[in-house]
């Protein structure tokens, strides 16, 4: 449930009801970016385990991570320009923008050191359901310390590789959301 792909959907699904008035449409909008920014990216990785090209869905290897990000990235714009050519709603737009950003950075830093992705789209998303439904949400904030604590258990992460993921996810989604939805 707390996996990049299935948290990235389940916020711009959230965000896209919450966005209008007319909540139908809105949902329209969080599906519509959710294809463009995680399923199918997703499906390309998935497809490349199945092809022997990629070694897991999680792309640990290094050397391995370049072709997916550059074909997410490419789903991500092609996804945001369709949008805004339709007229998606300001927060739908951020969220896409944001995610965007916050992949770009994190892959960066994932090629010097093993940040953990997994956290830092925990902390995006903990930081942005506050930004958009309101102080309330931050109940949800314990899921990300279940998250850190599940990576360092798994072996997949350090504690300071847990601690950066969600210091930079957090940082980034407050920073570039924010400043997106101007």
């Amino acid at each position: 449930m707390t996996a990049p792909a299935v948290l990235v959907t389940v916020l711009f699904v959230a965000v896209g009801w919450h966005s209008t008035e007319d909540r139908l449409a809105g949902l329209g909008w969080g599906l519509l970016a959710a294809v463009f920014a995680s399923a199918i990216p997703f499906a390309f990785i998935v497809g490349g385990v199945r092809r022997g090209r990629l070694t897991d869905h999680h792309v640990g290897v290094r050397q391995q991570r370049r072709t997916p990000l550059l074909f997410g990235l490419v789903s991500v714009a092609i996804g945001l320009v369709l949008m805004v050519v339709l007229g998606a709603p300001r927060p739908v737009l951020a969220l896409v923008v944001t995610g965007a950003i916050g992949l770009v950075v994190g892959v960066t830093v994932g090629h010097r050191w093993k940040l953990s992705i997994h956290t830092a789209v925990a902390a995006a998303a903990a930081v942005i359901v506050v930004l958009v439904f309101g102080p309330v949400l931050f109940v949800a904030w314990p899921v990300l310390g279940l998250v850190g604590w599940s990576r360092i258990r798994l072996g997949a992460h350090t504690i300071a590789q847990v601690v950066a993921g969600g210091v930079v996810g957090g940082l980034v989604a407050g920073v570039v959301f924010v400043a997106a939805l101007r």
